[in-house]
């Protein structure tokens, strides 16, 4: 059979169709249906503790709703009509309530000792009686922190963690206890039955390979054409767990083969797939969008090199500490390194690069971006430090001089 063979410009917008940035933003307040909308695009947001500008789980809604209440996805994940919860998918994750049956095989898995950190499994065969005094104490004292039973201290342990940290988290992989709130970024934990909706515990658990194709077939809705690998990594499946379960969606016309210029691997395209001729997106986004956050699809689809530099010593790092991509149309043309001072109520721009063939309306689009992020995150001004091939740029433009346009 001929495989159809689909351009790159088009394999990037039937991407950014598939993960929202086709539907138009809300005119309006947001609300839990632009919510809804977008994890039905998506089917995750990676949580990420960073705050650099915001937390990495609350940007992807920004990037696609514009300005919304961060109070949207708190509420989102506090009530007994909550409509996420967290658990460990790409990372870990906020996920649709109607997730949770999918996700219940790792959980059991976990409980044996597998799909978990090595170092925790190992952990919890070693300390299984002190695993059940810390459920135990869930049980009778939930919503509870690991360090309100913080107690002896591990010498050298895993991430340093004390011992109900490590307690804690074993019980989260084994699905024993999950997030019934955080304060601040800490997890405050209670048992699913006292958590979760009803209706979505009444779910009947289905067998671990018919979630693993439902798991496939929510990631290539959210992919729209992708490797086997990209499918494969949205819920960091195994090898082993995808084994069987691509061919029979392709058997059922859910997948379809085809080659995608430049790839130098298979592609399957998502039967449901828009393919829409133009893309008119204008976003920033964090470093765990679901767009960006495999770099190999980045780079093949974007032709974009992207790599966090937190950990890299300042003196080394190519880009800055925290850089978020820009998205024009359907091109990621620049990369900004920001922070927001809360403090001094300012919008830091460290530095801005621009990709090469950035189009000359990039500066004053991406300034026009920044300030509804302002806006946004309550933040008073914008500074802007005239560092990278766009910062003299784009500092002139936040100056109100002559726009210094793009090579």
């Amino acid at each position: 059979m001929t495989k159809d063979k689909i351009s790159l410009p088009t394999a990037r917008r039937i991407a950014l169709a598939a993960q929202g940035f086709l539907d138009p933003r809300p005119v309006g307040t947001p609300d839990r249906r632009h919510l809804a909308r977008v994890l039905s695009r998506t089917g995750l947001l990676q949580i990420d503790s960073v705050s650099a500008v915001v937390r990495a789980h609350y940007m992807p809604l920004y990037s696609r709703l514009g300005p919304y209440p961060l109070t949207l996805l708190d509420n989102a994940a506090i009530t007994r009509k909550r409509t996420v919860f967290e658990y460990w998918a790409h990372e870990a994750s906020f996920l649709p309530v109607e997730t949770y049956p999918l996700m219940r095989w790792r959980m059991q898995r976990a409980e044996s000792g597998d799909e978990m950190y090595l170092g925790l499994a190992k952990w919890g065969r070693e300390h299984a009686a002190y695993i059940e005094e810390i459920y135990r104490a869930v049980a009778e004292r939930g919503p509870i922190a690991a360090s309100a039973l913080e107690g002896q201290k591990g010498s050298g342990g895993w991430w340093g963690w004390s011992h109900a940290k490590h307690a804690f988290e074993w019980l989260f992989w084994a699905g024993r206890i999950t997030t019934a709130h955080r304060r601040g970024f800490e997890r405050f934990y209670d048992l699913p039955e006292r958590v979760l909706p009803q209706a979505i515990l009444d779910l009947p658990v289905p067998a671990a390979e018919d979630a693993h194709r439902e798991l496939l077939r929510i990631s290539a809705r959210a992919h729209g054409i992708a490797t086997s690998g990209d499918l494969r990594d949205y819920f960091r499946l195994s090898p082993a767990d995808m084994k069987g379960r691509l061919e029979e969606l392709v058997e059922m016309g859910e997948l379809l083969p085809v080659n995608v210029e430049g790839w130098d691997k298979p592609a399957y395209l998502y039967r449901d797939a828009r393919l829409p001729r133009k893309i008119e997106a204008r976003a920033l986004l964090a470093p765990f969008d679901p767009v960006v956050f495999e770099r190999a699809r980045t780079e093949r689809l974007f032709d974009f090199r992207y790599r966090i530099e937190i950990y890299t010593p300042a003196d080394k790092r190519q880009y800055g500490y925290y850089v978020l991509p820009f998205l024009l149309g359907d091109k990621i043309v620049a990369r900004v390194d920001l922070k927001a001072d809360r403090p001094a109520s300012v919008l830091r721009v460290h530095a801005a690069y621009a990709e090469a063939g950035a189009p000359p309306e990039t500066t004053a689009q991406l300034f026009e971006e920044l300030k509804e992020m302002q806006g946004w995150l309550g933040l008073e001004r914008i500074e802007v430090t005239p560092a990278g091939n766009l910062g003299p740029a784009l500092a002139s433009e936040r100056d109100g001089q002559p726009l210094q346009r793009l090579s």
